[in-house]
């Protein structure tokens, strides 16, 4: 008789970004460190393990649930597709994660004792946690960038405000109108003894 089973877990991370990476080809791989394919529309066939589970996606609820068909290499032809329900919901510390498997061919307990918690919780906690510090680290240097262009901002504008008069101060010299020189002392006698001796002759 196939018997069904229910565990929980808490995901250190938000409900949609779980369900995000749940059925995403890559993510799903890099959570689980084995090949995957996945995809986030309703009726899509899914793969996990490289191959070693097959299935289908049955219904989606962005955010909150997933249901698909699961069966293992394991199954025979004589066994019906189990079925895998993945419900979300957020907490303060992430996101719990419940999950109900259905439909499980009696005497394959190994999903149960300890599948489940080795082959996906325990990675899933382990990849969200890195991409959270990995996140966190990118914030950091992202801050400390902009502070660093803060701090120099002033500077930057000061050297801009002197170049500024720099070239203001060019511009008023270059503009500057070119002032006539006085006459000539020499000139000026010359031209006084050439008016006394007109005046003489007449």
């Amino acid at each position: 008789m196939p018997y069904d089973f229910k565990l929980n877990t808490t995901i250190p991370a938000p409900a949609q970004e779980v369900y995000d990476a749940w059925l995403d080809s890559l993510s799903h791989s890099e959570m689980t460190r084995a090949d995957a394919s996945m995809s986030n529309e309703i009726g899509a066939e899914v793969s996990a393990w490289d191959g070693y589970i097959t299935g289908r996606n049955l219904e989606l609820v962005p955010g909150k649930r997933i249901v698909q068909s699961w069966r293992t290499t394991q199954f025979s032809d004589e066994h019906e597709d189990s079925i895998v329900s993945v419900m979300l919901e957020e907490t303060d510390g992430g996101t719990l994660l419940t999950l109900m498997h259905v439909n499980v061919p009696d005497g394959q307990t190994s999903y149960e004792q300890g599948g489940w918690q080795e082959y996906y919780f325990e990675p899933m906690k382990e990849y969200f946690s890195s991409s959270k510090r990995a996140t966190v680290g990118a914030r950091a240097k992202l801050s400390a960038v902009k502070a660093k262009r803060k701090r120099a901002a002033p500077s930057t504008r000061s050297k801009r405000r002197a170049l500024t008069a720099k070239t203001m101060i060019g511009m008023k010299n270059k503009s500057k109108p070119i002032v006539p020189t006085k006459t000539n002392p020499e000139h000026a006698k010359r031209a006084k003894r050439k008016s006394g001796r007109a005046r003489n002759a007449s």
